[in-house]
């Protein structure tokens, strides 16, 4: 699982601010559950339904499923704008059409001519 820098950048600041206050909590880093990969970067094999080791682990987890919720988010916005061109030209295509059918059905229900003739009648 990797995470962006400033979602780190937090979590070592929550560590550090434990660490200050007196509680002896283990970082990430010194973790048996976590990896570095080839590239560098942290891959976590913690469990929160199973192995956490400390409860800051839970407040770790919920970052990482934010930042997973903001890049699907950010991801989903991306396609968004991707469509939205070929969406407002099949509005304006679609809406081309309806006019074209109204118009060509307007001979059914043009009543100005038979309105006024109806009006002289009487």
């Amino acid at each position: 699982m990797k995470l962006s820098a400033r979602y780190w950048f937090i979590i070592e600041n929550v560590i550090f601010h434990r660490f200050r206050l007196g509680c002896n909590m283990i970082q990430c880093k010194d973790c048996e559950y976590c990896e570095f990969g080839p590239d560098g970067k942290r891959r976590l094999k913690c469990d929160p339904f199973t192995n956490i080791k400390e409860p800051e682990c839970i407040a770790k987890w919920q970052l990482i499923r934010l930042d997973m919720l903001l890049a699907s988010y950010q991801g989903m916005l991306k396609w968004y704008g991707k469509l939205a061109p070929l969406q407002d030209k099949l509005f304006k295509f679609m809406e081309r059409e309806i006019n074209e059918i109204d118009e060509a059905d307007s001979w059914k229900t043009d009543d100005t001519e038979f309105g006024e003739d109806e009006d002289q009648d009487i």
